[in-house]
């Protein structure tokens, strides 16, 4: 008789503990990076507007250059390229971490390595997602799914509080030194597993750039990822306006130094405890043909956690209001994740997943770099437009997403 499926049992299979671990690693760098990068900015610059374009410059070129990563994803494997990417990230901010100790770190400087520092940044977010199934059975696929939503709990709880506590007490320097050594075990960790899936990607059959058009043109022609990635997008807009209206606040609030850092970290990290236990409430209800409701219900919770609940009530509101939109962002990721991948040609999986995912995410960037200019005037109207956005994917995902799959 076989074993239930039980996450334990995920975690014994060949490979998953390799992927698992340097996923955390990974993310766990990720989320301190950025927070510390906002935190950075603000402390070296002063200027809310900078943060805004820096923490743009972190996400948006890696987006752009999407549809190549995928390619070479199909090309490489997705185990090398994750390697690639962890590899690239920790040598640029280590480049970052010994220019700020030379005192040479200048806006263009910055802007030009965080730039660079995206660039790789699809062939890790997409690389794990593809691995996944290539690690399961079929039947294992929607817990492994799940165990996947809910590790960006503890990342979520630890990335920010780790990242204000030793950007409060530890300086920069210190902070982006962690952030490497963390790249740098990621990429360690999963180095065994190139081997064994060495088989697993699919044979250069042509010019890269022609894998990459042809991974555009699937996505843009189907109708559920492409409506998904609309729908998405709008609700990372909100997120992307919290990344740096919430410091902006707290600073207003509390004045800068150790301790306003803290309490950033901390807020964000109860958001991200919050999201982990939505994701695994989540986990145990059935998505197949209701991924569109999880969605959209909790992207209208979003709403009203950030507006008026967040804005309205000082640091207590804030707290309140973030709590509420991290646990009801686990449902809606779950929901993403399911029906995007129920809907992929599983032969399209490296092309398309890291096209998908990054127009899904692209809401993100453009939302960091509208709440730098907007907060800076009101943040009432900071979260209000980061309110009125999550309203707005509710509304794209039953307009534009289809009720069942159009394959």
């Amino acid at each position: 008789m076989t074993e239930p499926l039980s996450y334990g049992r995920l975690l014994r299979l060949d490979g998953m503990p390799e992927l698992f671990l340097a996923a955390c690693l990974s993310r766990l760098a990720g989320r301190i990076f950025s927070l510390a990068i906002v935190l950075y900015v603000l402390d070296r610059f002063g200027s809310p507007a900078l943060a805004g374009w820096v923490a743009f410059a972190s996400m948006a070129p890696g987006l752009l250059i999407s549809p190549l990563a995928g390619a070479l994803l199909d090309r490489l494997g997705a185990a090398k390229a994750i390697v690639i990417d962890m590899a690239a990230s920790a040598l640029l901010l280590l480049a970052l971490g010994l220019a700020d100790v030379a005192g040479s770190v200048t806006e263009p400087l910055l802007l030009t390595l965080v730039t660079l520092y995206s660039l790789t940044s699809p062939l890790g977010t997409a690389g794990i997602r593809v691995l996944i199934p290539r690690l399961v059975p079929k039947d294992a696929l929607d817990l492994a799914n799940a165990l996947d939503t809910s590790s960006y709990a503890l990342i979520n709880v630890a990335g920010p509080a780790v990242a204000g506590l030793l950007f409060g007490f530890a300086g920069s320097q210190t902070t982006l030194l962690a952030i490497v050594l963390l790249y740098a075990a990621a990429a360690v960790s999963l180095v065994p597993l190139i081997r064994r899936t060495s088989n697993g990607h699919a044979a250069s059959t042509g010019p890269l750039i022609g894998d990459a058009v042809a991974g555009v043109i699937y996505f843009v022609r189907h109708t559920s990822l492409r409506g998904l990635a609309i729908s998405y997008a709008l609700f990372q807009v909100s997120w992307g306006i919290l990344v740096v209206a919430v410091p902006v606040v707290v600073m207003k609030e509390l004045g800068t130094g150790a301790r306003a850092d803290t309490v950033v970290g901390g807020l964000w990290a109860a958001a991200g405890l919050a999201g982990g236990l939505g994701a695994l409430f989540a986990g145990h209800l059935r998505t197949v043909d209701r991924e569109r409701q999880f969605i959209a219900i909790g992207a209208l919770a979003t709403a009203v956690a950030i507006f008026p609940v967040s804005a309205s009530f000082g640091l207590v509101g804030l707290a309140i209001g973030l709590v509420l939109v991290g646990f009801v962002e686990g449902p809606v990721d779950v929901g993403v994740l399911s029906l995007r991948q129920r809907r992929t040609d599983p032969g399209w999986l490296g092309r398309v997943l890291a096209v998908s995912m990054s127009f899904n995410m692209s809401g993100l960037p453009l939302g960091s770099a509208i709440g730098g200019v907007i907060v800076m005037h009101s943040p009432s109207l900071a979260f209000a437009t980061a309110a009125l956005a999550s309203v707005l994917a509710a509304a794209a995902t039953y307009a534009l997403v289809p009720a069942t799959s159009e394959r």
